[in-house]
């Protein structure tokens, strides 16, 4: 039998309180003995997402870096790489090419974006559309769409998002430590955010490394991933408070041991139900042609296994070592 389960059946046995019958015979896991193997973790999904940040490199989106994004319908089948070399020809900027179905099922729709300083015109439009009309004359080509963003615009929505999740990351911070400020609430809150930036490496590497545009999808996710992982993690803390209470006699570690083996069950659950319904999300796109919903769905497939991980783990663990090194720096004086 463990030392905290001793303790807990010390204290259900006391005259001042009962532990609840679940918590007294349910195996509680040594979470803060993992401290390594976390470590071990996080740095290889900062590795892995620089890896993929000096090998395949950041591909920004139209929508952050400015340019040029026009939507043709056709008929028949289209071979992207031929169409990317007829319009490379005519812009002489690299090109992006997503195909898909259009809204109303009526037809097959072409996507060709590329970066653009100055938008391009009516007479530039023309000479494109004609360029693919005679590269490609059976497929009957028409322009659906036409979309300029000016880089000033890119770099502005750029900023704001990042300026979004820095202003979430203070808003949690704060409220958990108001919330949680009898189990030390503003450590609680900085070892939260560290989870989240783990959460938001392995999604961002999960995308750089599947060759995904860095676009609103992936802010999306980056929000979703946010609401998600904070979530867990603050049932989990929940958890602790409550059994600080219960158990005013136990140590940090053991109640934060005993917090994530009471939430394990339901962290796994949660999970299985949400990585599936993504899983299926990105077959169905798959199969379906909507191939530009998958710069959505797979780095959340990540992210939300992270999110599930780092709520149990990362979160609480460095927490607990943080608290530590404070009490050995206060012994020492």
């Amino acid at each position: 039998m463990s030392n905290i389960d001793s303790k807990i059946k010390k204290k259900a046995t006391s005259s001042t309180a009962s532990a609840p019958a679940a918590a007294i015979n349910q195996k509680v896991y040594n979470f803060c003995n993992k401290k390594r193997m976390i470590l071990a973790i996080v740095i290889c999904v900062a590795v892995a997402l620089l890896a993929g940040i000096l090998i395949r490199g950041v591909n920004l989106a139209i929508e952050f870096k400015g340019g040029t994004m026009l939507t043709y319908s056709y008929d028949g089948e289209l071979n992207t790489n031929d169409v990317s070399s007829a319009v490379q020809g005519v812009v002489n900027s690299p090109v992006t090419i997503r195909t898909g179905e259009s809204l109303d099922g009526s037809g097959h729709q072409i996507t060709i974006s590329f970066t653009s300083n100055e938008g391009l015109n009516a007479d530039r439009q023309f000479e494109l559309t004609n360029a693919l009309n005679e590269k490609f004359p059976d497929n009957k080509l028409e322009l659906f769409d036409s979309n300029d963003v000016s880089p000033a615009s890119g770099r502005e929505f750029l900023l704001k998002c990042l300026l979004a999740v820095i202003l979430a990351a203070i808003l949690i911070i704060i409220y958990i430590a108001i919330r949680f400020r009898k189990i030390g609430g503003w450590l609680a809150g900085l070892c939260s955010i560290f989870a989240l930036l783990h959460d938001l490496m392995a999604a961002l590497a999960a995308s750089i490394l599947f060759g995904f545009e860095f676009n609103a999808n992936i802010v999306a996710v980056i929000l979703t991933i946010l609401g998600y992982s904070i979530n867990n993690t603050i049932v989990i803390y929940d958890r602790i408070r409550e059994n600080k209470s219960l158990y005013p006699n136990l140590t940090l570690n053991e109640l934060i041991n005993m917090g994530c083996t009471q939430s394990l069950t339901r962290s796994i659950r949660t999970s299985i139900t949400t990585i599936g319904t993504m899983v299926v999300v990105s077959i169905v796109v798959l199969i379906s042609g909507y191939t530009s919903l998958l710069s959505f769905s797979i780095p959340l497939i990540f992210g939300l296994l992270s999110g599930t991980y780092s709520s149990l783990f990362v979160a609480p663990v460095t927490w607990s070592w943080l608290v530590g090194r404070k009490k050995a720096k206060s012994s020492k004086k």
